[in-house]
């Protein structure tokens, strides 16, 4: 079993179900697999394209990313998802870096496409819109799926780049269907529920949860056509019964804080996942919806799920919960000692799930990888019930006079002040103490803060060398398309005078 004959056995169980929801239009298993077929087609017979060879996806949410995905992995090949945000410069390195000879796009990346064309050689396009929405039953001629083993590659996805060039993370077969089994598993997914997809499907936690999950399992996805307006999101989730959504914490604070949002939607369950979730979002939403709001954690790296809040049961605020079932997680110290709870070290990862490595980067490779663990670069701690924590990035913690200062402990704080709505915490040289925080906060619509009764605010609940030296206001903090706040870009402002 692969992903590929995953799908064909969810087509053959399912095939006048709905697959895919798109406004008015619905996408049954049945035309899926054929726009599939069709594709998948033109890619062995007028591409060329072999088993193994790596064939890049640079498209917006749409239907078509879904029939683009499972026509490269019915020919065998191996699916390299671009963020479509990204510019021709950006996508060419991923390109030269993966080898891709064929690329899938679209009509309105026509002319960053045509520029990528012209820089590299034999780069040849495929656009979608030539796929015809009705295929006769007699057309593309059915050929047999390549054998492919769960050892064999499956995507190669590139990290979101916030620091230095993305790196490709190889992940196999076997690895994607360890985390879509884990996830059915916990998330307890029936094929009567609808996942709701709002966020970049090239993001690994899209591409697991939101397209794989479901439709190797006969569910349906409601794609959503535009965020904006917020109410025309709920009228989609209303008509289409969605579920299940998967989102971030941004989208889930909305929800909580308008009124153009009702109590009672058909969701059951709402996972918050690309970012952390704060505290107090977590909490205007449960006084809000009578369905949980559950916190998970994952990285590209590990296909990408790895723990999450149980659905019944005891859910933590603040943490990110238990190891999804077949993926052990410990915490480690540099050398490789497993620590004992509420000891804080680097969150390690070990199961079916973990990468391969990344792609032409044996040096990068080993420093991710030791004895079998997948070294997350994320700062935390487990506690004595087996829940986990994160404290921040281990790149992002701060050394204020030598002791260790964890940003999202300042900005979980930063979100408690009324009329906060966003905030980032990041660590400006000082040539006394060695760093000092700063923070980067927004407000609520029509809502004015006052810097000095939130610095009083802070001072009143963190110790002296933990209070931002300066908070900034700014109308939006940066982000990546998957909803992680930019750090670096921030650090890139004008620094803080000694």
């Amino acid at each position: 079993m692969n992903l590929a004959s995953a799908f064909a056995l969810a087509v053959a169980q399912n095939r006048d179900k709905t697959a895919i929801f798109w406004g008015d239009d619905e996408y049954s298993y049945q035309r899926l697999d054929q726009q599939t077929s069709w594709l998948a087609d033109q890619l062995k017979h007028q591409h060329q394209v072999r088993p193994g060879e790596r064939v890049a996806l640079w498209l917006r949410n749409r239907p078509e990313f879904v029939v683009a995905l499972f026509a490269v992995l019915r020919v065998g090949a191996v699916v390299v998802p671009i963020n479509n945000f990204l510019k021709a410069e950006e996508v060419a390195y991923i390109l030269q870096d993966a080898g891709v000879r064929v690329l899938i796009t679209e009509s309105d990346l026509g002319a960053a496409a045509h520029t990528l064309a012209s820089r590299i050689p034999g780069l040849e396009l495929l656009r979608v819109e030539g796929v015809p929405s009705t295929i006769p039953d007699q057309a593309p001629h059915e050929e047999p799926l390549p054998p492919r083993q769960a050892s064999d590659l499956a995507f190669i996805i590139y990290t979101s780049g916030t620091t230095g060039k993305p790196k490709g993370a190889m992940l196999t077969h076997g690895n994607l269907m360890h985390n879509v089994a884990s996830c059915r598993q916990v998330l307890e997914t029936v094929q009567l529920d609808g996942f709701v997809v709002l966020l970049p499907m090239f993001h690994s936690f899209m591409l697991c949860v939101g397209i794989l999950l479901p439709l190797t399992t006969g569910c349906s996805i409601l794609l959503i056509k535009s965020l904006h307006p917020l109410k025309s999101v709920i009228e989609e989730i209303m008509r289409g019964r969605g579920t299940i959504l998967p989102a971030i914490p941004q989208f889930f604070r909305t929800m909580a804080a308008t009124h153009q949002v009702p109590t009672h939607l058909p969701l059951r369950l709402c996972i918050s996942g690309a970012a952390p979730l704060p505290v107090e979002t977590l909490r205007m939403f449960g006084r809000k919806f009578p369905f949980p709001l559950v916190e998970g954690y994952g990285l590209s790296e590990a296909s990408p799920v790895v723990s999450i809040n149980p659905i019944h049961g005891k859910a933590i605020p603040g943490s990110i919960g238990l190891p999804v079932p077949g993926v052990e997680v410990t915490v480690q110290d540099e050398t490789g000692q497993i620590l004992p709870p509420r000891e804080v070290g680097e969150l390690c990862v070990r199961g079916g799930n973990v990468m391969l490595g990344y792609w032409n980067q044996p040096t990068e490779t080993d420093r991710a990888l030791r004895e079998g663990w997948l070294l997350t670069g994320d700062i935390g701690y487990q506690d004595e019930e087996g829940y986990f924590y994160i404290t921040d990035r281990k790149k992002d913690m701060l050394l204020v006079n030598g002791i260790n200062v964890y940003p999202r402990e300042i900005e979980e704080i930063i979100y408690e002040f009324p009329g906060v709505r966003e905030a980032a915490v990041i660590g400006r040289p000082d040539h006394r103490r060695g760093e000092q925080p700063v923070a980067y906060v927004t407000a609520e619509d029509g809502i004015p803060l006052d810097t000095v009764a939130l610095t009083h605010f802070l001072r009143q609940r963190l110790a002296d060398f933990k209070v931002p030296r300066q908070i900034e206001i700014l109308s939006a903090l940066p982000r990546n398309a998957s909803g992680k706040i930019l750090k670096t870009a921030l650090r890139d402002l004008p620094g803080v005078p000694d």
